[in-house]
């Protein structure tokens, strides 16, 4: 982590309304420059504050018909169960959006296919089939969107996604997508994108609030290992930004923040 890629706001609610504005800007941005936008979205309390803030701007800028949405994990429980996180989405803002719903891509949930190494297989055949169409970034012979920005939560014992420290999942590097069992907090079956898909997006933003996060967002800025703490595995083709609330930063060293 470098001091150009980490900002700091002081609690929360203001941390959320500036990724709001951020990812407005920036999906405006790629709009202008592509013709069409690629958004990862995380879950989370984090991830919902900052959807919430978008609904509470301006967007008129954007064409909500042209932005492609995915996630970056999701918990394999049945459609419409308040634990998967397009659902907290679309209460957070998406059923607000005049969006395409082709262009919304959600993990397929566990009444709609059998396990959830079926509902990676699928959700990665999409990301493929996808790139194809939208323009691609390989990863390892594997295409995945060019997403604009890929946005993560990071857990107190620094895992993103649903990559949890020591899983055979944050090694992997051939997949784009896996099932991941056993994870260490309910619910145990999910599917993931993989360190490699997530990385070949142009800007991945971790956006982490909260004391309990403070030793996590630490290791990860002193250069730990990925398999031990997944979040310092993380880093996007153009730039990789942390969002922290003071109290997430409270353990890093005194340092400038970028503002831009």
């Amino acid at each position: 982590m470098t001091v150009a890629d980490v900002v700091i706001l002081d609690s929360p609610e203001p941390l959320a309304s500036h990724v709001a504005e951020r990812l407005i800007a920036e999906i405006t941005a790629a709009q202008a420059a592509r013709g069409s936008a690629s958004v990862v979205l995380t879950g989370g309390g984090m991830g919902g504050r900052t959807l919430a803030a978008v609904g509470e701007l301006d967007t008129s800028a954007i064409d909500w018909s042209r932005v492609d949405l995915w996630w970056g994990d999701e918990r394999f429980v049945r459609s419409g169960d308040e634990e998967r996180n397009d659902r907290q989405a679309r209460a957070a803002l998406l059923d607000r959006l005049p969006l395409d719903p082709e262009r919304v891509h959600v993990v397929p949930a566990a009444d709609t296919v059998a396990s959830a190494e079926e509902a990676a297989a699928r959700y990665a055949e999409e990301l493929a089939t996808v790139s194809e169409a939208a323009g691609s970034r390989p990863t390892n012979g594997t295409a995945v969107p060019a997403f604009d920005v890929l946005m993560l939560g990071v857990g107190p014992d620094a895992h993103v996604a649903s990559l949890f420290p020591e899983l055979d999942a944050v090694t992997e590097q051939q997949a784009t997508a896996l099932a991941v069992h056993d994870a260490p907090k309910p619910p145990p079956d999910r599917v993931t994108l993989t360190l490699p898909a997530i990385n070949a997006a142009r800007q991945v933003w971790l956006v982490v609030a909260g004391a309990d996060k403070a030793g996590a967002v630490a290791l990860a800025a002193n250069g730990a290992a990925a398999q031990q703490v997944p979040a310092a595995g993380v880093q996007g083709t153009e730039r990789t930004v942390w969002f922290l609330d003071t109290a997430a930063a409270s353990r890093l060293p005194a340092q400038a923040t970028d503002e831009s």
